[in-house]
C-alpha cells in the first residue's frame, strides 16, 4: 500500500473565514516540495454574484518571501482553462447557492505562492471561505 500521508505537506492559506472584503494574502514557503495543489472552499454566497459584484481568486508566486509578486500563468497551473489578468484561476460571477470546493493545480517554479479573495463590487454580507494549500511531490519523505 502506498502511504500518501508521508508525502503531503498541508497550509491553511487562509480561513475559513467570512469575507466581505479582500484578504491579506499571506506567503506559502513549497521549500523542498515540487509542486502544489491549491483547493478553494467556497460556502453559499454572502450575496448573489455578478460581473460587477463578484470575487476572483488570484495567485500570484515569487524566488523571495519579500520580493516582487508576479502573476501565475497558464503554464504554472493545472485544471483551469484559462488565468485571467493578475493570475485569475477561480472566479465568483454569478449566484452561489451551494458549498463548493476548487482544485487548481500549481507546476510553476517559484518558492513563494499568495492567494488574494479579490472583491469587486458591492459585499454586504460576507461569503464563507477558505483556501489549503497541500504541498506535494516532496524532495524527501516523510513529510512531518
Amino acid at each position: 500500500m502506498k502511504d500518501l500521508h508521508s508525502s503531503l505537506g498541508p497550509v491553511l492559506a487562509f480561513g475559513p473565514v467570512a469575507l466581505s472584503a479582500d484578504n491579506t494574502p499571506a506567503a506559502i514557503d513549497l521549500l523542498d516540495f515540487q509542486s502544489a495543489v491549491l483547493l478553494f472552499q467556497v460556502g453559499i454566497g454572502g450575496i448573489t454574484f455578478s460581473d460587477t459584484n463578484k470575487i476572483e481568486f488570484k495567485v500570484t508566486h515569487c524566488d523571495t518571501v519579500d520580493g516582487t509578486y508576479e502573476a501565475v500563468e497558464q503554464r504554472h497551473v493545472r485544471g483551469v482553462a484559462t488565468v485571467g489578468t493578475g493570475g485569475i484561476v477561480h472566479s465568483l460571477v454569478a449566484a452561489h447557492a451551494a458549498a463548493t470546493v476548487k482544485k487548481v493545480g500549481y507546476v510553476g517554479n517559484k518558492r513563494f505562492l499568495k492567494i488574494l479573495a479579490d472583491f469587486s463590487g458591492t459585499h454586504g454580507a460576507g461569503t464563507p471561505m477558505a483556501v489549503l494549500v497541500v504541498k506535494s511531490d516532496p524532495l524527501m519523505a516523510p513529510v512531518a
